[in-house]
């Protein structure tokens, strides 16, 4: 079996998504160097791994290359609006806010629990995932906020399954210290091009055909399309403070 190397990927980060271990991986490719990745290059897999099965390579990211969402948008600013309803109520993402504003803002955030070299990974990460899978770079950035607040140790929550990392993914990675570049952009790319064990952001875009269905359905799992303010048994407000952080509002606790 083999595997062709995306943007950012890594053997750790390979490893952990294929459900490998890192040795086992680099003997199976003795010529190759692992801190000289280059994208399109074509690596072997071991043939079996510690369930006795083969796994298939992941299915195509399905991006076009590009960044979504980089150009364009508002300064942002204003205060929190009690946005409630179907989508259709909800800010097109001709509104929002640019992406250079709402980093600006958030990023802020995030330096709290991460350190600079960590926040300028989780940058690298979205722009790297957003061109591979196609879902807008603003959207990854609200719900990377959304979920942890940009804190790569955040610890993970389990309601049946678990859900770790920054983006609070179905049973992807955590941060690891070791390689913390690696494990950056892999947590991004679970929590937007989802796992085995569950949808991302790009497959619930794809489902529901619009970016607040989705984040409802990443959030609760299933979408009252007429109130998305409905927690379906998760966080009621939860689409309503995308919106509003997406337009580059502020609100005490944000």
């Amino acid at each position: 079996m083999s595997y062709t190397i995306q943007s950012g990927d890594t053997f750790w980060a390979i490893a952990q998504r294929l459900g490998i271990s890192v040795d086992a991986l680099q003997a199976a490719n003795p010529g190759v160097n692992p801190t000289a990745l280059q994208v399109g290059q074509v690596i072997n897999l071991p043939g079996g791994n510690n369930n006795g099965g083969d796994r298939p390579d992941p299915p195509p990211s399905g991006g076009n290359g590009k960044v979504v969402g980089a150009t364009g948008g508002s300064n942002g600013g204003g205060d929190f609006v009690p946005y409630s309803g179907p989508a259709s109520a909800y800010p097109d993402p001709s509104q929002w806010a640019s992406y250079d504003a709402l980093w600006r803002q958030n990023s802020r955030l995030m330096r709290f629990n991460s350190s600079e070299q960590e926040v300028a990974f989780i940058h690298e990460a979205i722009e790297i995932v957003s061109a591979s899978s196609g879902v807008d770079v603003r959207a990854i950035l609200c719900i990377i906020v959304q979920e942890s607040g940009g804190n790569v140790r955040v610890g993970s929550t389990n309601n049946g399954v678990n859900n770790p990392g920054l983006m609070q993914s179905h049973n992807g990675v955590s941060f690891n210290p070791a390689d913390p570049r690696g494990s950056i952009i892999q947590m991004v790319r679970d929590g937007t091009e989802g796992t085995r064990d569950g949808d991302g952001l790009k497959q619930l875009l794809a489902r529901y055909g619009n970016y607040y269905e989705a984040f409802r359905g990443y959030n609760s799992g299933s979408v009252n399309k007429g109130d998305l303010n409905d927690p379906v048994g998760a966080t009621g407000d939860y689409v309503q403070k995308a919106a509003n952080r997406l337009m580059g509002h502020e609100w005490p606790g944000m």
